[in-house]
């Protein structure tokens, strides 16, 4: 799959990004002062945004204090109308979280952002996760104003104009850590379900 250069550009501008939140929060950890970790925070938040956005159910959500704050993430992108991927990498997830342990499944929040808002409404994502076994508990799926999740996806790395060649990679995170890391599709379930453990353990970490 060939990816257009403002996508590449896009990764690029994400992973520096992060890059550079990990480092503060390394360097705050070893002052480990409450206003180190708040500045850190502040960070984070001032490059994640606090943008609205809407879950399934209708609720309205800001999207750095009530989505990745503070906790371990496992982050797919989908569109409801696709009929071939989409549909499969939520089955492969609903499986994935099927194999953790109840109190893994605590600990790890399911985040699903659509990547076509203009279509994909709050009701249009909420059949679609009961569709395919996700509307669950710990597990959001996010759509809102388009431009709200457009910059969002941009944020992140994973906007495209061409629904048909978006990414099928799943990002997830140790958000409090600032441990990001890129799952790609070819990885089985079991080594996703071994790399989010190793997120969760990471959360335990002063």
């Amino acid at each position: 799959m060939f990816l257009h250069k403002n996508q590449i550009l896009l990764r690029v501008a994400f992973a520096t990004a992060i890059l550079s939140l990990a480092s503060a929060l390394y360097a705050n950890d070893l002052g480990d002062t409450g206003a180190d970790r708040l500045a850190a925070e502040q960070k984070a938040r001032d490059y994640f945004t606090n943008l609205e956005v809407i879950s399934q159910d209708g609720d309205r959500l800001q999207f750095y204090d009530d989505v990745l704050k503070g906790k371990v993430v496992v982050i797919s992108f989908i569109f409801t109308n696709c009929q071939g991927a989409c549909p499969l990498m939520t089955r492969n997830l609903t499986m994935i979280r099927d194999m953790l342990s109840e109190t893994e499944r605590e600990g790890i929040n399911f985040v699903t952002i659509s990547l076509d808002p203009v279509r994909d409404t709050p009701a249009a994502m909420k059949k679609f996760a009961q569709t395919h076994d996700a509307d669950q508990d710990g597990w959001l799926f996010l759509t809102g104003q388009p431009d709200h999740v457009d910059h969002v996806t941009k944020l992140l790395g994973t906007y495209t104009d061409d629904l048909e060649a978006h990414t099928t990679m799943l990002l997830a995170a140790n958000v409090r850590n600032s441990h990001w890391t890129k799952i790609p599709p070819n990885v089985p379930p079991n080594g996703v379900v071994e790399r989010l453990r190793l997120l969760v353990e990471d959360n335990a970490t002063p």
